[in-house]
């Protein structure tokens, strides 16, 4: 598999964890208030929905590091797959910015596994 490929699944596995992170320890602390425009008090009353959120981010990396590093590309696609459905659920029930962030990178590492495969 190519060296982009690689890389670019990776970024997205790496991403999916820093979400995770971020939604699951950081919510309600400044770091997590800043990243998602969030008020102290909405992200108090959130913060068990956004842990739960944070959770399937870390699945997805999960899959996406399972994939690459057993060089299962099948897995990989279905993973990058899985996140793009999510940012277009994210940019079109949240916020645009969600599918910059999060889908443009698993477009990008699908379409550079594709080319490849």
């Amino acid at each position: 598999m190519s060296l982009l490929a690689c890389a670019l699944v990776l970024l997205v596995a790496l991403l999916h964890l820093y979400f995770l992170v971020l939604e699951m320890f950081f919510w309600t602390k400044p770091l997590g208030l800043k990243t998602f425009r969030n008020t102290p008090d909405k992200a108090e009353i959130t913060r068990v929905l956004a842990a739960n959120q944070g959770l399937y981010n870390g699945f997805l990396a999960a899959g996406l590091a399972w994939g690459l590093f057993t060089v299962q590309w099948n897995v990989v696609l279905f993973f990058l797959g899985c996140v793009i459905v999510a940012a277009l659920y994210g940019a079109y029930s949240v916020n645009k910015r969600i599918f910059f962030v999060q889908g443009v990178p698993a477009i990008a590492a699908m379409a550079a596994v594709l080319v490849v495969l």
